[in-house]
């Protein structure tokens, strides 16, 4: 073959190689979308005044990963430890709880991550007592039926609290209740103080004139609580887990420059007086975080506890499910 009809080829083989690549990249992508379209990103949510409970609402995860091709889809507990059995069987993909919940599942060998702090929890939990009540201090709650729910944050705040007071378990008489069963029972009397977390406390501080004995910032303990993904979905989807964290930051941030604006709007779904709304975000202390040095070592602290009062069975090393490269890509400045 001579030169000329090299040259006179080569265009026409140039073009078909073109036009491969294309069909090709699109056909790729077609089925990426198509795989894309198949995948439903299931979200847990507790409470009526946190972050993904407002992001309901207004859709912004809809939205988001809308432009993935992706359709979401909300699954509601009553507290932190229900989020894990549905993470174990598959039915949940991300989720916020307290950080006890966390450890419960870890000793579980319930397969997840933490993939970013959302508070220290200084301000989150608090025993309450009724209107009127007799006690005046930790050490009164001798003898006393205490409601909490088991596995909760609220669960390991009461234990850490009476070693503060030189109490144990034994000393008291643990009612085990989800916050809907032990609002009625602190209201009509049946037990004498309650252990919970926000917004159930500063709900009933304001509306039945109950107290708080003690909370873990005057108590100084640190409970930081996460957000958590399904492993196997971090694995499978890296992309989607970024822009889940994303999401969650752009909605953080709406509470943070327009809280005024934010607590009218709870306030009006919900039904409740503003100043519940304002005093419960505030407490919060919303952040959006890796889990720093600190926050693994309070955390570790927490499950060490717990394993040394009889909550948990086995030593663990909290580390292992903390994985952070998720939250640092989704907070890296565009």
């Amino acid at each position: 073959m001579t030169q000329l009809t090299k040259r006179k080829i080569m265009p026409g083989v140039f073009l078909l190689i073109l036009l491969m690549a294309l069909l090709s990249g699109c056909s790729e992508q077609s089925t990426n979308a198509e795989q894309k379209g198949d995948v439903r990103v299931n979200i847990g949510v507790q409470g009526s005044t946190g972050v993904l409970p407002y992001a309901r609402e207004k859709e912004y995860f809809e939205k988001a990963f809308e432009k993935e091709g992706v359709k979401v889809k909300w699954n509601e507990f009553s507290s932190g430890p229900p989020h894990f059995e549905a993470l174990a069987s598959g039915r949940l993909d991300f989720g916020a709880t307290g950080g006890t919940p966390l450890i419960a599942g870890q000793s579980g060998d319930v397969d997840f991550k933490a993939i970013a702090v959302t508070t220290n929890g200084k301000k989150g939990n608090s025993i309450i007592i009724p209107k009127g009540s007799s006690i005046k201090n930790l050490k009164d709650l001798k003898g006393k039926k205490i409601a909490v729910a088991k596995g909760s944050s609220a669960y390991n705040f009461l234990y850490m609290a009476l070693e503060k007071a030189g109490l144990t378990d034994k000393d008291i008489k643990i009612v085990q209740l989800q916050p809907d069963e032990a609002r009625p029972a602190l209201d009509n009397g049946s037990i004498d103080a309650w252990s919970t977390w926000e917004p159930y406390a500063t709900t009933a501080l304001y509306q039945t004139g109950a107290k708080s004995l003690a909370d873990g910032e005057n108590l100084n303990i640190n409970a930081p609580s996460f957000l958590v993904a399904r492993t196997q979905f971090t694995k499978e989807h890296p992309d989607l887990t970024v822009v889940f964290l994303k999401t969650y930051e752009k909605v953080r941030q709406e509470f943070i420059h327009h809280p005024d604006k934010v607590t009218n709007e709870i306030a009006k779904r919900e039904k409740l007086d503003p100043e519940i709304v304002r005093t419960v975000l505030k407490r919060s202390d919303l952040i959006l975080s890796p889990t720093t040095e600190e926050f693994a070592k309070a955390h570790q602290h927490q499950a060490d506890f717990l394993y040394k009062v009889g909550g948990i069975n086995k030593k663990l090393n909290t580390s292992k499910v903390i994985e952070n490269r998720f939250v640092e890509k989704a907070l890296e400045k565009e």
